[in-house]
């Protein structure tokens, strides 16, 4: 099956394509469905957070669900997700001004560098260079990602916010997405991603749009047009945009599962707040 093909239209014309690859994986990690390239090698980015946040829920049994949803969040600095980032640095404890993220607590990944300080008070490791390849913290996250997928990456390189990243095939991305849930600790995450979707990211996202409208998945997006999620009951699935765009992914997410129909169709509006348009796949 070809990729995805989602359009951007706008009046009567198509404006832009965007061509979206997608995975769905059984509990075994086997492809049920692929369209596209299921071996398409890409970096886990941000939808690594929920795996990575396994080391801290492990160590720290204090954390709440909203500790553990914005340690698993690519936020959108709105007041609620800066409370919630403020408050899991005082359980750390530990202060803004030990964030590595850069942009300190307004970066969209300061909820899991807040998660990555208290966890290196938990182990009782060093926190300046908490970010970098050669600390416990990222080895830490190396094991974890390595244990959810059951293989070690295909490379490593620099994350956005300066931690490490890791390449997989889409595939796997797929299977370790759906399996953190099941390794010690994941349910805990997991249970405060779906309590809590609107801090994962925010209104009009596609991981938090589908955790609000599927209650029993959970999801979550990375840079560069990566969309992974789960079922619940060991489903797994990955979506990566070839161009590295985010707004197709909830049409092809809609296409490629035959729903939710709410995220088949994303709007194209101006300045003035006026529908102009559309974003949908072409079947």
């Amino acid at each position: 099956m070809e990729p995805i093909l989602v359009e951007v239209r706008r009046g009567s014309e198509v404006e832009a394509r965007h061509r979206v690859h997608a995975v769905l994986t059984d509990p075994s990690g086997e492809v049920v469905r692929a369209a596209g390239d299921p071996g398409l090698v890409g970096y886990f980015r941000s939808s690594a957070k929920p795996i990575q946040a396994l080391p801290l829920v492990r160590a720290r049994e204090d954390l709440d669900e909203r500790d553990l949803a914005i340690a698993s969040a690519s936020h959108l600095a709105e007041p609620r997700h800066l409370e919630a980032v403020r408050g899991l640095l005082a359980k750390a404890p530990a202060s803004e001004e030990e964030l590595e993220c850069g942009g300190a607590i307004l970066h969209n990944c300061s909820g899991k560098h807040a998660g990555m300080l208290a966890l290196c008070r938990a182990r009782g490791w060093e926190s300046p260079g908490y970010r970098l390849p050669e600390h416990p913290c990222q080895r830490a996250m190396q094991e974890a990602v390595e244990e959810a997928l059951e293989a070690p990456p295909l490379a490593t390189a620099s994350d956005g916010c300066g931690v490490v990243t890791f390449a997989y095939p889409l595939h796997r991305l797929a299977y370790g997405f759906a399996r953190f849930e099941r390794l010690p600790g994941g349910d805990r995450v997991a249970a405060a991603m779906r309590a809590h979707p609107e801090l994962i990211r925010g209104a009009g996202s596609p991981d938090t749009r589908l955790m609000q409208l599927r209650p029993r998945w959970v999801a979550k997006g990375g840079a560069e047009g990566l969309l992974c999620a789960a079922d619940g009951q060991g489903m797994g699935v990955a979506l990566k945009c070839e161009d590295g765009s985010w707004r197709p992914l909830a049409p092809a997410l809609a296409a490629f599962l035959d729903g939710p129909e709410e995220l088949a169709v994303a709007q194209v509006e101006n300045s003035r707040g006026e529908r102009v348009g559309e974003v949908v796949a072409d079947l």
